[in-house]
């Protein structure tokens, strides 16, 4: 798993159900138009607003529409049973990585404390193959996932834990897990990497934005980088122009323009669909520079 990644968002209907032809349709689309892997019920996906049944259910329809070997799935909760039983289910379906929050509740975490937490989830997967991500997102969780706690855990069970997803958007983070040389995937949360991704020995990029942007992504990576600055610039662009508070909603609203599907639009409380104010303003932001 390395390249560009989309971590896709999920469609609901009016009633906060999520909607699967709408849901299939977008990751052929994006698998088609370049990235390379998809991220499923991530944090853009909604996961966290989701009950265990639905999750299944979502990462199911994925696993049947895509190649699982292109996809990666959200399973991470604050309940070690749930999370145990969510990445069951995904290696059930022939998921080959796990993308897994810290357990964020109860805080301060201590590193032990983590640690354990951790290896439980190991220990009870047994034999699975399925591997473990991390999933740093400290501004959403409140945890930083310290790195001697990565590092310890990669070197207690190299075979289990393989990478990391960080959207703290602190790259020298990241740089420091590159530095263990524990062979560990490292993803940053954002395109503006891909033109120096293979220098700083990132496998890539895993971001919202990508839903939108992975048409140039693709070809900045196929080049990596090399001659590639105006379309790193226009990327760049592009992402500054979804970002925020309101980066779901504007995610959800560009596909939906993609679409001509206005269902793409609803969000799950307590995030909201873009006002139709802002979703012009998005437009011609990005549409009309």
């Amino acid at each position: 798993m390395q390249g560009v990644i989309a971590a896709v968002p999920t469609p609901m209907d009016g009633a906060g159900a999520p909607l699967r032809d709408l849901f299939t349709e977008h990751c052929r689309w994006a698998l088609a138009n370049g990235c390379d892997g998809l991220n499923i019920l991530g944090s853009t996906g909604e996961a966290n607003s989701l009950d265990t049944t639905t999750r299944g259910a979502v990462m199911g329809w994925a696993a049947e529409a895509c190649p699982t070997e292109r996809l990666m799935v959200g399973t991470g909760t604050p309940a070690l049973a749930e999370t145990v039983a969510l990445t069951e289910a995904a290696d059930d379906l022939g998921y080959g990585v796990a993308l897994v929050l810290p357990p964020y509740y109860y805080k301060p975490a201590s590193e032990a404390g983590l640690i354990a937490w951790y290896m439980a989830l190991h220990a009870a997967l047994g034999d699975r193959p399925i591997r473990i991500y991390f999933y740093n997102f400290p501004q959403m969780t409140g945890l930083n996932i310290p790195i001697p706690v990565i590092a310890e855990l990669a070197m207690r069970a190299p075979e289990r834990f393989a990478g990391i997803k960080d959207s703290s958007g602190d790259l020298a983070y990241c740089a420091g897990i590159v530095a263990l040389e524990r062979d560990l995937a490292v993803f940053p949360s954002s395109e503006t990497v891909l033109p120096h991704a293979r220098s700083d020995r990132f496998a890539g990029c895993i971001s919202a934005t990508v839903n939108v942007t992975a048409p140039l992504c693709a070809q900045v990576w196929a080049k990596n980088g090399d001659g590639t600055a105006d379309l790193a610039d226009e990327i760049a662009r592009q992402r500054a122009a979804m970002a925020g508070p309101t980066l779901i909603p504007a995610v959800k609203h560009m596909v939906s323009r993609r679409t001509g599907d206005p269902r793409w639009r609803h969000t799950l409380p307590p995030l909201q669909p873009l006002p139709d104010g802002a979703a012009r303003d998005l437009e011609t932001g990005l549409l009309h520079p």
